[in-house]
């Protein structure tokens, strides 16, 4: 019987679109074998998952962006991140550069990539410098239920007629949409795909706001005017 030793149990990938964070084959045939620390494979899997994320035309890590996220500090327990990164770095997979001040929080780090090498060449040959403006700001975070989720989560299981509905309500409305149709019919008690595609397709018909405010005074009248009329004063 296996064991997650105390942490959250996965329910699984989700289904439908998805972001994916692309890793070099290299990584799984000479680096996988070797490494044989978790903390150093933590944050070489978080180095690649927050250089996709970025689109700069030099793309990097500063320390702040290792150590501000909470999520991978948790992660990492008691193992200090200093020690992860610099086994990551003594064993060749993230580049490293030492601002001249000395400040640890400055120290940028690169993935070893050919752009990795010319980015800390270039540094080295002065031509180089950290931009003078906020690194984005990247960080862990659980992602949100996408549509095939919040179907099985709030409707039931899934069945290849729903979930080709589902693929073409996913490209036809806006992803926030989606979510908060599923939950007003949630909080409505009516748990059907064909009420929370009604919803969809009046904001794309009429708008949402103007779907909203005709709903809101629809509820408004069935208290003004119908069962709760008496406990009203007008």
């Amino acid at each position: 019987m296996s064991s997650n030793r105390g942490g959250k149990t996965f329910t699984g990938f989700s289904s439908g679109k998805v972001r994916l964070t692309p890793i070099p084959a290299q990584f799984f045939s000479e680096l996988l074998p070797e490494i044989d620390n978790l903390g150093e494979m933590k944050v070489t899997l978080y180095a690649f998952w927050f250089l996709d994320r970025l689109d700069e035309p030099v793309r990097y890590l500063l320390h702040t962006d290792f150590s501000a996220d909470e999520r991978l500090a948790q992660g990492l327990g008691d193992q200090p991140l200093a020690d992860c990164l610099e086994r990551a770095v003594q064993r060749g997979t993230l580049l490293r550069a030492v601002p001249q001040s000395g400040n640890l929080e400055d120290t940028v780090y690169f993935l070893n990539s050919p752009r990795g090498r010319a980015a800390i060449q270039a540094i080295q040959r002065g031509e180089w410098a950290l931009p003078n403006q906020p690194h984005p700001a990247v960080a862990l975070a659980v992602e949100q239920p996408n549509i095939y989720k919040l179907y099985e989560q709030n409707i039931g299981p899934l069945t290849p007629l729903v979930a080709e509905m589902l693929q073409d309500a996913e490209k036809t409305y806006p992803e926030d949409w989606i979510a908060e149709a599923f939950k007003i019919a949630v909080e409505k008690n009516v748990r059907r795909w064909k009420y929370i595609e009604a919803i969809l397709r009046s904001w794309q018909e009429e708008g949402r706001d103007q779907t909203d405010r005709r709903h809101a005074a629809k509820d408004r009248r069935r208290y003004v005017e119908g069962e709760f009329a008496d406990f009203i004063e007008h």
